[in-house]
């Protein structure tokens, strides 16, 4: 006779389970099954995938570049269960979370739209748990970043924090009262695509002048590159170190050269904190939050960034003078926070999976006992015919 095992965790139930989770991670952290599970930061050039525990302690990490967006969707999918089943070899996995950098829907299933890859109506959630064997939870990658600062990072004990990350683009997240504001249909905090330059840069998403074409890893190496192209003396030392090959300027060489004293490179980061500061002022005024955290990799300057990024801020607070000012912090988990907030709200959807897992296990438990007891009666019977 086959066992519950055989069929419990098959694919349309564990998706009615995962439906479940709405929107209640207030307070319910605390009672998460304390227990490791897979977190899966996905962005435009990345995919970093990691076995995170219940201290949000980073037991191991993988990663490899994102597949090109001219491939299939299916190609992503297929990186992330290898990434998933090689950490599964040698760590007890009991749910994955992915941080997509797009915008996913109010039922955490599908990533709608993601600019920097070709995702479009992609149906993630579903098309990872036909393959896995355990709860899969999909979210934007900034909210993902911006619970694990609030669970781990510069975020605690702040009840109304909005995260910035600064990578490729500009993500956001908004965090009230221990709960991830994700909107009616799931694609709040999207504030890299706000407009703050009509007619300006062209974005991936498809309009101009968004946010993230002037406050992002992209917009620093932009204005680097146009200026080593025009050979600009002020790009005097960034074209040397890089030879003359202007493709090889990237993010991190900009902040290094800055923290050596590289003028063009120091105003550089001035002039994206600048905007930054802008950005965050009008947030304020928008959400007027305790806490503004500073993550991504462009965060990675410190104060070369976010010392121009609070000046800036200050200058265009509205009713600045007469009202209380939100504290601008850097992330304190680094790159990993998109990653490890991803497994952190995993398990909160392997709680509800195992409890409703468990219920059912009980039932049918009850049902083959009332089976065996009528199976026993029924072979009294024929004993007592037949003799």
């Amino acid at each position: 006779m086959s066992t519950y095992r055989d069929f419990a965790h098959r694919g349309s139930a564990r998706a009615t389970v995962l439906r479940t989770v709405g929107t209640r991670e207030r307070r319910s952290h605390l009672t998460a099954p304390r227990v490791p599970t897979v977190g899966i930061d996905i962005g435009g050039t990345k995919v970093m995938a990691g076995v995170v525990d219940a201290d949000g302690t980073i037991l191991e990490t993988v990663r490899t570049e994102t597949p090109d967006k001219s491939k299939s969707p299916k190609v992503v999918e297929d990186t992330i269960v290898e990434l998933v089943l090689d950490l599964s070899d040698r760590h007890d996995v009991h749910a994955v979370g992915i941080g997509a950098a797009g915008w996913v829907d109010a039922d955490r299933s599908k990533v709608l739209f993601a600019p920097h890859l070709a995702w479009r109506d992609e149906p993630l959630r579903d098309a990872l748990a036909s393959r896995l064997v355990v709860p899969v939870m999909v979210d934007n990658d900034a909210n993902t970043a911006a619970w694990a600062e609030w669970r781990f990072g510069a975020g605690r004990g702040e009840d109304h924090l909005v995260m910035i990350t600064l990578g490729t683009g500009i993500g956001g997240a908004i965090l009230e009262d221990g709960q991830v504001k994700r909107g009616k249909y799931g694609v709040a905090g999207e504030f890299g695509h706000m407009q703050v330059v009509p007619g300006g840069h062209r974005c991936p998403c498809g309009n101009r002048g968004c946010w993230e074409q002037y406050s992002s890893g992209n917009a620093l190496v932009r204005e680097a590159r146009e200026l080593a192209a025009a050979d600009s003396p002020v790009a005097h030392g960034i074209i040397e170190r890089v030879k003359g090959n202007v493709p090889d300027i990237t993010g991190p060489l900009i902040t290094e050269l800055a923290r050596e004293g590289d003028a063009m490179c120091v105003e550089l980061l001035q002039d994206i904190g600048q905007w930054l500061g802008v950005g965050i002022a009008n947030l304020a005024a928008a959400l007027d939050p305790s806490c503004f955290v500073i993550g991504g990799g462009v965060s990675a300057a410190d104060d070369l960034l976010i010392g121009p990024a609070r000046d800036a801020f200050k200058r265009h607070l509205t009713g600045r003078g007469y009202r209380p000012e939100a504290t601008i912090r850097k992330a304190q988990l680094g790159p990993e926070a998109g990653m490890v907030g991803a497994a952190d709200l995993a398990r909160l959807v392997a709680r509800r999976f195992r409890r409703t897992n468990r219920r059912r296990v009980e039932r049918y438990e009850r049902y083959a006992q009332i089976y065996d007891q009528a199976a026993s009666t029924l072979r009294s019977n024929r004993n007592t015919r037949t003799s």
